[in-house]
């Protein structure tokens, strides 16, 4: 069995604790996500989705639970060392690239490094090499404002990439992209998750996006109401499958608005 490389163990998040009015955003959530996983996260919008993906993955701390990634319990550590661990374990791709205007491409992917402290000529290596990969290295002396939309999200996910993590964070990725740049996005994805063991976590609210999962976890309430496993089905009748969790869901609310 693949190696366990996030673990949640009974995750609550609760906003304004103290308060008169505490918002829970996440009850009691547990999941095992192994090397090589690829799950999407769905959900309507204020079920908890991106509490969901931010508490797991280091931005946020859970109020009650652990959360581990690759061994370690991620509130055990001072804030600082969270932040070398999420450099060196994670990789974080955002819907708006959050790409630095005032430096150049190769700098932007450089920064998980610089942060880290990595030597100069490892940094120049792993920047070219990571460039090439995703078709970006003649882009490495242009800065952001001068590629296209589909050029800064490689450009992101190269800088996701650099640091060779085992696990990619995603919120929704594609958001800011046409289609056949969404496309491409995906079937790198699908590459370095297969090819290269590369560990995906993918929020998406699109059905087609979702189909390039291996596991679909639907999150209502704050809660994981559904999971879905791709198995043997192919993309086509894994799709659909999502299209008629997503249809049944989005169903019940109007059930329960006329309650």
């Amino acid at each position: 069995m693949n190696k366990e490389i996030l673990v949640a163990k009974h995750v609550t998040k609760i906003y304004g604790v103290g308060t008169k009015h505490p918002v829970t955003a996440l009850q009691d959530i547990s999941l095992k996500m192994y090397e090589g996983d690829f799950i999407c996260v769905m959900g309507p919008s204020g079920s908890g989705k991106s509490t969901f993906i931010n508490t797991l993955s280091t931005i946020d701390v859970p109020t009650k639970g652990q959360v581990f990634i690759n061994g370690t319990e991620v509130r055990a550590m001072g804030e600082n060392e969270v932040g070398r661990f999420r450099y060196k374990n994670l990789g974080f791709i955002f819907q708006e690239f959050n790409l630095l205007d005032s430096l150049t491409i190769f700098e932007n992917i450089a920064i998980p490094l610089t942060l880290s402290d990595t030597p100069l000529n490892e940094i120049k290596e792993r920047v070219s090499n990571i460039a090439i990969k995703l078709s970006v290295d003649m882009l490495l002396d242009k800065y952001p404002h001068e590629c296209s939309g589909g050029q800064r999200q490689r450009a992101a996910i190269a800088r996701a990439l650099v640091t060779q993590p085992k696990l990619i964070v995603a919120d929704e990725p594609t958001g800011n992209l046409d289609s056949q740049n969404s496309h491409d996005l995906l079937e790198l994805f699908k590459r370095l998750n297969e090819e290269e063991g590369v560990s995906i976590l993918m929020v998406t609210h699109d059905s087609m996006i979702a189909s390039y999962s291996q596991k679909l976890l639907y999150i209502k309430d704050g809660q994981i109401a559904e999971t879905i496993e791709k198995g043997q089905l192919s993309q086509k009748e894994y799709f659909y499958k999502i299209v008629d969790v997503n249809s049944v869901e989005s169903q019940k609310l109007f059930v329960d608005e006329q309650v």
